[in-house]
């Protein structure tokens, strides 16, 4: 059993918990105004059960561009902010790959670092989080957001991705990160069938005894695969969760946070038949 140091809160891995997807981008909240929408959607998804509530500024889409750390700030702090004041009891995690952002959200009430990089966009991110002493998200990707999709060759994606972390894992410790949760990168650098695959041998990575983290939430493998659209992936997206579950995953990164409860409290159900 895991259980994450949040800032002195204890966040207890016995049952898999879920995390919440909170973008502040402006193709996420292009109506009205977006604080609005924001403590609309935090509520929601702490009423129906998030655990964690991840803000992220920057779009990490294959092809995207990238913001620059102050700019990425102008956009996460305020939301910080506003959640702190209206939900003060949540745990907050900054998804970012900027030292910069990670060190100021931390000094403002965050306590989980998501970093897509691993630490690879930026030498201070592992320094900077083993001095904030919170829980950090490592997770695998090839190259950068802009040139993910390109990188995509492997002589074994399980393999070597499992070598990837084996390596980041020591330098994490070696700086004195304490909690660190493992995320594959499902759709960074990966193709459809290597996604599959990574879902399909998740509990390999059991092995680094450390906490998994499945982020599937209405990706490209759902809704390409299924021949719909990324706003029609919800089913897809729950059958893929439980897979996920069945396979290890103790943290579900979601945009819909009912359904995945739904799918922890039935997998537990059925796992402990």
């Amino acid at each position: 059993m895991f259980t994450l140091n949040c800032k002195g809160k204890l966040l207890s891995l016995e049952k898999p918990v879920v995390m919440g997807i909170i973008n502040v981008t402006p193709d996420s909240f292009y109506k009205g105004n977006i604080h609005d929408n924001i403590l609309a959607l935090a509520e929601k998804m702490i009423t129906d059960g998030a655990d964690i509530l991840d803000i992220g500024g920057q779009s990490t889409r294959p092809g995207s561009t990238r913001l620059t750390a102050a700019e990425e700030l102008e956009r996460v702090l305020p939301v910080i902010n506003l959640l702190q004041k209206h939900f003060p009891g949540t745990i907050l995690s900054i998804d970012t790959y900027h030292s910069l952002v990670a060190k100021a959200a931390l000094e403002n009430g965050v306590s989980i670092v998501n970093d897509i990089s691993a630490g690879e966009l930026d030498a201070n991110m592992i320094p900077t989080v083993a001095r904030a002493g919170v829980p950090y998200i490592c997770m695998h990707m090839k190259g950068t957001p802009e040139t993910m999709q390109e990188q995509a060759v492997y002589d074994d994606v399980v393999k070597d991705i499992l070598d990837f972390f084996i390596a980041r894992l020591k330098q994490c410790t070696d700086a004195g990160i304490k909690d660190v949760i493992i995320d594959p990168g499902f759709g960074f650098g990966k193709t459809i069938e290597q996604n599959f695959r990574l879902l399909k041998h998740l509990a390999v990575f059991k092995m680094l005894d450390k906490p998994l983290l499945a982020g599937l939430s209405r990706k490209a493998t759902i809704y390409k695969t299924l021949g719909v659209s990324a706003a029609d992936a919800l089913n897809g997206t729950t059958v893929l969760n439980s897979v996920a579950l069945l396979n290890g995953a103790s943290i579900l990164r979601v945009h819909d946070v009912k359904e995945a409860k739904e799918a922890v409290k039935l997998i537990t159900h059925y796992q402990n038949a």
